[in-house]
């Protein structure tokens, strides 16, 4: 489902003593194995959230902050780490992120409480928000011709949305055979590759870029105080929710005065990236929220094993990496307008369809009924990502990207939060409300995408 966006290039300097570069295609591998590693971590710890439930306790909050502990210091962070991948240059962030992803990983395995691991989640989040930027920069920098750049772009992110699209399912089989710690282990091996393969990669040039410091704290501040309000209720949600509200302003009057925001309100007088965000955000708040909440309807509802909820997804994400290529065609060819009209209406329908769900339905059936949402989720990422690009000038084409990107984490990470917190009083109950309000978004965003049809957008 997930098509990330680009980031600004950098230029490639070969180490003193190399006489050629290596083939663009050996750092296409290194970047698109961490790339696709970050992704993975994503989604694959969804149905493994019972094991964890049974091994430290937590109740539905502590699994929502297992979840939205990576997802929230991922998006957070996103903000900023395109400009420090750029000033570090490209291969150095992303040896560091991968190194930093793969040490949180043991620390998650090895986690002898909740705490121990939401902690290492973070870190793992941080990591993955540095990891993104640095791999696509790669990509983009080992090739020099536009039309061989675009493929091996369209290949990274085909990656990541495969390793989305397998999560669910790796979780599962990870689960049953190995234990909830093998989701976490089986990353060692793999950013070790990463690793072995980046020693070939020849050490990028460090760019100035400006960070906006103030701005990315009060940023995080916020996110983490609405999610914690969300999670936690109560009298301390209250207090989070003032501290987010306070944060929330200052953040906004930083960044009116900033000359180089993390995030530039001017984008926005864009209609095309207005609608873009928006469309993402919907996209995100009902695909992750789906996911958590399905993984936990299999196996606490109905009862089935962690490896048999995996495979309830294999329908849904069987077919995303395909729809996502089939969208991009369309897209081309008749503009992003239509595929995110199509892709938002599919969506639409499709939560609306799950509303026929009850704890007696076969799982089979709930396997199918979840495919139509997931489908007009991945017909309409990658338009919008167009829409995105087309309204903003090259220039500002990694500003925008972070921008998207992190919008769409941060509706992720509160689409977990908020249907954590509705289907805690009754899960089906719960789970028809979460439902409707992903419909509704998805209805809105269409009607916007209808008003943009056919406009400038500017």
């Amino acid at each position: 489902m997930t098509t990330p966006t680009p980031t600004p290039v950098g230029q490639l300097t070969p180490r003193t003593g190399d006489l050629r570069n290596p083939a663009p295609a050996l750092v296409l591998i290194a970047a698109l194995l961490g790339f696709a590693l970050i992704s993975l971590d994503a989604s694959v710890v969804n149905v493994a959230l019972p094991s964890i439930e049974d091994a430290f306790g937590g109740g539905l909050s502590g699994l929502q902050w297992v979840v939205d502990a990576y997802t929230l210091s991922f998006a957070a962070l996103m903000l900023s780490t395109g400009a420090f991948a750029d000033r570090a240059g490209a291969s150095r962030a992303y040896a560091i992120g991968i190194t930093v992803f793969t040490a949180a990983s043991a620390v998650c395995g090895l986690a002898p409480n909740l705490p121990t691991l939401i902690g290492s989640r973070v870190l793992q989040g941080v990591a993955a928000a540095v990891v993104l930027p640095a791999s696509l920069s790669l990509v983009r920098q080992a090739y020099a011709e536009p039309a061989k750049r675009a493929r091996a772009v369209a290949t990274w992110a085909a990656g990541g949305a495969v390793a989305v699209a397998l999560g669910p399912v790796a979780g599962g089989a990870l689960t049953t055979v190995w234990d909830w710690r093998g989701i976490f282990f089986i990353n060692l091996p793999l950013g070790a590759v990463a690793l072995a393969l980046l020693v070939r990669v020849p050490r990028s040039e460090r760019r100035p870029a400006p960070l906006d410091l103030p701005g990315q704290l009060l940023a995080a501040i916020t996110l983490t105080a609405v999610t914690f309000a969300v999670i936690e209720g109560g009298a301390t949600g209250v207090v989070a929710l003032l501290i987010a509200l306070v944060a929330g302003a200052a953040f906004v009057r930083v960044e009116l005065r900033q000359s180089h925001p993390v995030v530039p309100f001017g984008l926005f007088r864009s209609r095309k990236v207005s609608v873009a965000v928006a469309a993402g955000a919907a996209c995100s708040v009902a695909f992750y929220g789906v996911v958590f909440l399905f993984s936990l309807f299999f196996q606490q509802v109905q009862g089935r094993s962690a490896l048999y909820a995996g495979l309830m997804f294999l329908p849904m994400t069987g077919l995303i990496s395909v729809t996502n290529v089939l969208s991009g065609k369309l897209a081309a060819r008749y503009g992003p307008q239509l595929p995110m009209l199509i892709g938002q209406s599919l969506a639409a329908l499709g939560a609306l369809a799950l509303l026929y769900v009850d704890e007696s339905t076969p799982p089979l059936l709930v396997a199918w009924l979840l495919v139509p949402m997931a489908l007009g989720c991945a017909l309409t990422v990658p338009p919008l990502t167009i829409a995105m690009m087309d309204a903003v000038p090259a220039e500002r084409a990694g500003l925008a990207a972070g921008v998207l990107n992190s919008a769409r984490q941060v509706a992720g990470g509160l689409g977990i939060a908020v249907f954590g917190a509705l289907v805690s009083d009754g899960f089906t109950a719960g789970l028809r409300e979460s439902l409707a309000i992903s419909a509704a978004l998805f209805a809105v965003t269409a009607f916007l995408s209808f008003r943009l049809s056919g406009r400038s957008a500017n």
